[in-house]
């Protein structure tokens, strides 16, 4: 995958990655990420949905052998994530030592860096999730 494909696509997708922005359909139904079609029901009336980044760590993993270009992370913790509003996130957990990490730790989203082209100076962020500051 080449550098300007990654950041042109990066852009397009700017608003879903610094912020949780889903779908809810006519009915009421909650989807992230946003589909032209609510999965529940298949109306075609679905508007975007902003949710509070707020959630709880249903299950994760310790990624010891990441994708290309992930080495750098190596090894990281992935987690599924239920926000409060219900939808389940996939995503990095961060700030977090790998034994806290527990079934039904609260967590909150943030914004931290993915990837950095050293040549252009170009860094991509996008959402990640911590445990939540009380």
């Amino acid at each position: 995958m080449g550098k300007p494909m990654q950041v042109s696509r990066h852009w397009r997708h700017f608003r879903e990655k610094y912020r949780l922005i889903g779908g809810r359909c006519e009915n009421g139904h909650l989807m992230f990420p946003k589909r032209e079609v609510c999965p529940v029901c298949g109306s075609r009336n679905v508007e975007e949905y902003e949710f509070s980044g707020r959630g709880k760590v249903l299950s994760w993993t310790i990624v010891r052998n990441p994708p290309s270009c992930f080495e750098y992370y190596k090894p990281y913790p992935l987690a599924l994530v239920q926000l409060e509003e219900g939808p389940v996130v996939l995503a990095q957990l961060t700030d977090v030592d790998f034994d806290e990490i527990d079934f039904g730790m609260e967590v909150e989203m943030v914004t931290r860096k993915v990837r950095e082209f050293d040549e252009d100076g170009i860094i991509l962020y996008t959402y990640k999730f911590r445990p939540r500051m009380k």
